[in-house]
């Protein structure tokens, strides 16, 4: 899990960001630890690099019978283990805290975006979608910004021992210097079909999360039909497909793991083989010949370092271009340019489209039938009106008022309104604090003995959609929630539609008395809400 405290600063992308540039902006938003990271992979990478010089210098020394130049030599190399050790910790360090922010940073934004873009959501993308960014594009993308360090200190500690061979023996020194980024291009017919079956995975992978998704949210229903085994096998169908992508870049990242063994060792045997050669014509010693070895061998680092580097790259663009579509998704309302602020007090409610007009500071009840929802949504701008329709909370069209003071000043409260997991208390109580206390809430909803009842009261966790609860004391719960906010504006939709008449009889009029003098509108057939109502909207008439 991602630290809560860790600090992401905040990602700098532009108006419709590419998958390259939503990278480039996570690695500029922590320029400093980039560089610092790349600071010191670089320390961290040259005594690898140079462990086989001074080995080698201290055989040459062995062979010299110079016994004070082993010991220099010896505690050269465990001076070079040494330092590789500590900025290896500290590498390591940087590292995971590159990997917090590329992570991290993406899911911030991710969440943000899909908090602006609101109910729209559901109409543009998947949960599968976004259950696939949130868990494992993230990772990618934070692999992608952790890897500056190794391949930074990976190049330089190449070029140190290119250099080194150059002065060593030319000829050494351009085989290194041409056969290994040979070696490396030889690599890359292979990236782009491994780019496309990764693609090809992270698709499937959506769709088996997606349909993982429905079956756990539907899986009641599915019960109470029998359709439990037809599910299965549509789910289990779906996750082979899933593995049979799997399969497929497990295949292509074979051939590449073998590519970058099989290609930089033909480089160490063509090196070794020349410096044997050396060494036997007395060109160069037998301490240089170990060293020429030990170089060889070390050039397989530099080039499976660059080879994981790409791969994260890979990984990493795929994975951002999910995350750059799904912040391209724009909410379906839009907030105005220049929103008018909504006048003090209790607000009027009009919707042309329906005719229906809701007093301010008055409990009113609509029947409409079937029809209600689509005018409650429209009234708490869930949706908008038809052309030429329009709709006024205080004498302001709705779609004048900024969409943050609009959920604030009026709420809508819908009988299906689902429960998240956690304490009942943190459910019920309002992201504001309000004048309704929880217990007059409760109260007034008819939902105190629901409290009574659990174990730890209002401090007992509740299950995901309120699982431990029957349909009607849900319900009641969330008359509650929704009084609790003691909003300007309340719009109810059918709040009591799964509660038996002498319960609803006492919410009705414990909601009358609670919302006396602020604006009510009930969306309810029921005559027990008609009996308390200050008007009453039909179809046909209104009633005062």
């Amino acid at each position: 899990m991602l630290s809560a405290t860790y600090p992401f600063p905040p990602l700098r992308l532009p108006a419709r960001p590419s998958a390259s540039r939503f990278l480039l902006a996570v690695f500029r938003a922590r320029l400093g630890t980039v560089l610092g990271a790349a600071a010191i992979g670089v320390v961290w990478a040259l005594p690898g690099a140079l462990v086989p010089l001074v080995i080698g210098q201290g055989i040459g020394a062995v062979s010299a019978h110079d016994g004070a130049a082993v010991w220099r030599w010896a505690l050269a190399a465990a001076a070079l283990g040494l330092v590789q050790t500590l900025t290896g910790t500290w590498l390591h360090f940087l590292n995971y805290g590159l990997w917090l922010h590329g992570a991290g940073s993406t899911q911030r934004i991710v969440s943000a975006h899909t908090t602006r873009v609101g109910a729209g959501l559901r109409e543009q993308t998947t949960t599968g979608n976004l259950v696939a960014i949130s868990t494992t594009d993230i990772n990618h993308i934070g692999n992608t910004v952790e890897m500056t360090g190794r391949a930074f200190g990976s190049l330089l500690a190449f070029v140190a021992v290119a250099v080194w061979l150059i002065s060593t023996s030319p000829l050494l020194g351009v085989v290194a210097l041409v056969g290994v980024p040979v070696a490396v291009l030889g690599i890359g017919p292979l990236l782009a079909p491994l780019q496309r079956r990764k693609a090809k995975q992270r698709e499937k992978r959506g769709d088996v999360n997606a349909l993982g998704a429905d079956i756990v949210s539907g899986l009641r229903i599915l019960r109470g039909i029998g359709g439990e085994r037809r599910f299965f096998a549509r789910f289990r169908e779906t996750s082979q497909r899933v593995r049979r992508a799997g399969i497929e870049v497990g295949k292509a990242e074979a051939w590449l793991a073998a590519a970058e063994i099989a290609l930089p060792g033909l480089v160490t045997v063509v090196i070794t083989w020349l410096g044997a050669r050396l060494a036997v014509s007395g060109e160069i010693g037998i301490g240089q010949l170990v060293s020429f070895y030990g170089v060889s061998a070390f050039l397989i680092w530099p080039v499976t370092a660059a080879t994981e580097a790409v791969g994260s790259i890979t990984s990493g663009l795929v994975a951002a271009r999910k995350v750059v579509a799904l912040l391209a998704l724009r909410p379906a309302l839009a907030d105005p340019e220049q929103p008018v602020p909504l006048p003090a007090g209790p607000l009027e409610l009009v919707d042309t489209e329906s005719g229906v007009r809701v007093a301010a500071g008055r409990l009113t009840v609509v029947d409409l039938g079937a029809d209600g929802e689509a005018v409650a949504d429209r009234l708490a701008r869930f949706a908008d009106p038809a052309a030429g329709e329009e709709v006024l909370v205080g004498g302001i069209r709705t779609d004048q008022v900024a969409l943050a003071e609009l959920r604030r000043r009026v709420v809508y409260a819908h009988n299906q309104d689902i429960w998240f997991s956690g304490v009942l208390r943190e459910q019920l109580a309002p992201a504001r604090p309000s004048g309704v206390s929880i217990t007059e809430a409760l109260y007034a909803a008819d939902a105190d003995d629901i409290v009574e009842a659990l174990p730890n009261g209002v401090d007992e966790v509740i299950g995901e959609r309120g699982r431990e609860v029957s349909g009607g004391q849900r319900q009641r719960l969330n008359l509650a929630r929704a009084l609790a906010a003691d909003a300007d504006v309340l719009v109810l939709d059918e709040p009591t539609s799964a509660v038996d008449a002498h319960t609803e009889a006492r919410i009705t009029e414990r909601v009358a008395a609670l919302r006396r003098g602020r604006t009510t509108v009930v969306f309810s057939q029921s005559p027990l809400w008609t009996h308390v109502a200050d008007e009453v909207f039909t179809a046909k008439v209104v009633t005062v």
